[in-house]
């Protein structure tokens, strides 16, 4: 049987090792998982006791139209209903917009060193996918350089679709208000490729000049908006994501998306989660003190990283990285190596509690010593 070159070329996901697996291999009895990016507190008190409730009607199908999830983001955001539709985690919206907006033949650009879901799901589909140049300084976004590649590859290549992960995954950084709504204004007129702004950790940002995106929805007919409940809400096990867009969008992506993509415990537990203030609070606190933990104690160890807009940071690994990936795992830490560059080696590091983070810093001081 003959496969595609794009599916042959395709590499698996690769997911943060697993605590249970992590114990077995090294015989520990207390792991610390930094490598996912999860909420270290976990879900809201407020939730769990809405899942329970709901775990009586798990013999009814969930409501394959979203009415009281939409109304919900209908009043959090101030969209209409028919703005949004709903995902098994943004993974699977991110999934859907290539299915739809890109036929082969057709082209997706982002940035290198960007979230690699992106380049899976386009390959997957057999569309073509582009990357432009990072900015190796702030580890983010280029725009200008994203504009260059679509101004040099479009007439050929037909670029549909351009993902902005603002902050990025895997390196924290992100795109400012000024440097965004000037790259949306080149593109304005642009009307056949979507600007898609992934902001799946937007909740940790703390940086005064980060863009007001549901200003942007409103303003540009070509850009759509992708969030999660993974990541701050702490609802990774159930996967949810919202997609914000203009109805023709959205009436597009509903009709190839498949029936009860999100159970009912996920719509439940994201309706609760979206309004649980005092409890988000309580989240961005624990991480904004996580990483300036961090930032002290790297820095005393004289290793070289990144500042973060999210709930995890990137830093360079002073000696071979896969080395002290493992070195970790024996001392229970479990991080995740990541692989942007052929000459050297860079970990991704979770915030966690104040536990947790503790935990890390020592074993990088045991191994660097």
């Amino acid at each position: 049987m003959k496969i595609s070159e794009e599916i042959q070329s395709l590499k698996p996901y690769s997911t943060g090792k697993p605590i249970a697996e992590t114990k077995r291999e090294f015989g520990l009895d207390r792991v610390y998982k930094l490598a996912s990016n999860e909420n270290p507190l976990g879900p809201s008190p407020k939730v769990i006791e809405a899942i329970a409730a709901e775990l009586e009607n798990l013999h009814r199908y969930p409501d394959a139209s979203f009415y009281e999830l939409k109304e919900a983001f209908s009043e959090a955001y101030g969209f209409p209903q028919n703005w949004f539709t709903f995902g098994n985690g943004s993974n699977e919206l991110i999934d859907l917009l290539i299915r739809v907006f890109c036929p082969p033949g057709h082209s997706v650009l982002t940035s290198e060193n960007a979230f690699v879901a992106y380049g899976i799901c386009t390959k997957a589909a057999r569309v073509q996918f582009l990357t432009a140049p990072m900015s190796e300084d702030a580890m983010r976004f280029d725009l200008d350089e994203i504009y260059r590649v679509f101004s040099e590859q479009n007439a050929s290549k037909n670029i549909r679709l351009i993902f902005i992960a603002n902050p990025n995954n895997p390196t924290g950084g992100y795109v400012n208000k000024a440097e965004l709504e000037n790259f949306l204004e080149k593109m304005k007129d642009e009307k056949e490729t979507l600007i898609i702004l992934d902001e799946a950790y937007l909740e940790f940002v703390t940086a005064s000049d980060f863009p007001k995106s549901l200003d942007l929805v409103k303003a540009y007919e070509n850009v759509l908006l992708t969030r999660t409940m993974s990541k701050v809400h702490g609802l990774a096990g159930l996967r949810v994501g919202s997609l914000l867009g203009r109805p023709e969008y959205i009436e597009l992506i509903d009709r190839v998306r498949n029936p009860f993509n999100v159970n009912s415990l996920a719509q439940t537990a994201a309706i609760v989660a979206l309004n649980d203030h005092e409890y988000l609070q309580r989240v961005q606190k624990t991480n904004t003190e996580g990483l300036e933990y961090f930032y002290v104690e790297l820095a005393k160890l004289e290793i070289r990283f990144w500042k973060s807009q999210a709930n995890f940071l990137l830093f360079e690994s002073p000696i071979d990285g896969q080395k002290l990936y493992n070195e970790l795992l024996q001392r229970g830490v479990i991080v995740r190596p990541m692989p942007l560059k052929e000459d050297k080696t860079f970990i991704r590091m979770s915030v966690g509690t104040a536990e947790e983070n503790q935990a890390a810093v020592k074993a990088l001081q045991q191994i660097l010593s």
